[in-house]
C-alpha cells in the first residue's frame, strides 16, 4: 500500500508550495487553534528526513517564521479586545485557560511564552493575554521568536529521532504527529499541575516584632 503512496506523497513535499503551506498554517495556528501545524511540521519533516526532500533547514526556518508572524497577530487581537473580554468566554474551558494564563503573565512572563508555544490551544490564550495585560510588544516579540525556533527545532528533532527508526516516510510522518501531540499534552499537564501546587502553597506572612501588649509604644525607649 504505501508503495504506492509513498512516490506522490514525497514529490508532493518536493514543491516549493510546501514552504508557503507550512507557513501559512503557522501563522494561522497562532490565532486559531484548530489548523494542525504540529502535525504537518512533523510530518513534512519526516518525510524531509527519509526522502531528502524538501530541505530541513527551509523547513525549519518557515515553520518558526509562521509560528512568530501568528503569535504576534493573537498579541495584537489580544490587545484590541483587552482581558475583560477575553475572559467573559461562554466556554468555560477557554476562560479558565485565560484566567491562568493572567495570573502566571505577573509571575513568569517569559518562561510562560516558552512553555506556552507547545500548547495548541494554551499559546494562543497565553499570547492574547500578553497583549491584553499590555506587556511590552518589544519583549514579546523576542521571547516569541524564541520559542518559535525552539519549538520548530523540537518537533524537527521528533521527526528526525522517528524517520531514523522508521525508513518508510508516511509511517516515520504518522509516528511523529503522534509523538508531537503527546508532546503538546505532557507540556499542559506539567505546566498545570506546576501552577496548581503554586497557588496551593500557603502565603508567608512575615515575621512581627512581638510587643508585650501591656507595654504602651514607646515605653521601652524611655526606660
Amino acid at each position: 500500500m504505501f508503495d504506492q503512496i509513498t512516490p506522490l506523497v514525497v514529490e508532493l513535499a518536493a514543491s516549493p508550495l510546501v514552504y508557503v503551506v507550512l507557513f501559512a498554517l503557522c501563522l494561522v495556528d497562532g490565532f486559531f487553534p484548530p489548523v494542525p501545524s504540529e502535525a504537518a511540521l512533523v510530518a513534512i519533516a519526516a518525510i524531509a528526513a527519509t526522502s531528502g526532500q524538501p530541505v530541513l533547514a527551509v523547513v525549519l526556518v518557515a515553520a518558526a517564521l509562521g509560528a512568530i508572524a501568528g503569535d504576534s497577530i493573537a498579541y495584537w487581537i489580544g490587545r484590541r479586545i483587552g482581558f475583560a473580554r477575553l475572559a467573559r468566554s461562554k466556554r468555560p474551558r477557554i476562560a479558565a485557560a485565560f484566567a491562568f494564563a493572567e495570573r502566571q503573565m505577573q509571575r513568569r512572563s517569559a518562561s510562560l511564552i516558552l512553555t506556552g508555544r507547545f500548547i495548541p490551544v494554551g499559546r494562543v490564550a497565553v499570547n492574547m493575554t500578553a497583549g491584553a495585560t499590555r506587556l511590552s510588544y518589544r519583549r514579546f516579540l523576542a521571547i516569541s521568536a524564541i520559542a518559535g525556533l525552539a519549538w520548530s527545532a523540537v518537533s524537527i528533532g521528533i521527526a528526525l529521532a522517528a524517520s531514523s527508526v522508521l525508513h518508510e516516510p508516511i509511517v516515520a510522518a504518522l509516528v511523529s504527529m503522534v509523538v508531537a501531540a503527546g508532546l503538546g499534552i505532557a507540556v499542559d499537564r506539567v505546566l498545570g499541575t506546576v501552577s496548581r501546587r503554586r497557588d496551593a502553597r500557603p502565603a508567608i506572612v512575615p515575621a512581627t516584632r512581638r510587643r508585650d501588649p501591656e507595654t504602651p509604644p514607646g515605653a521601652a525607649a524611655s526606660r
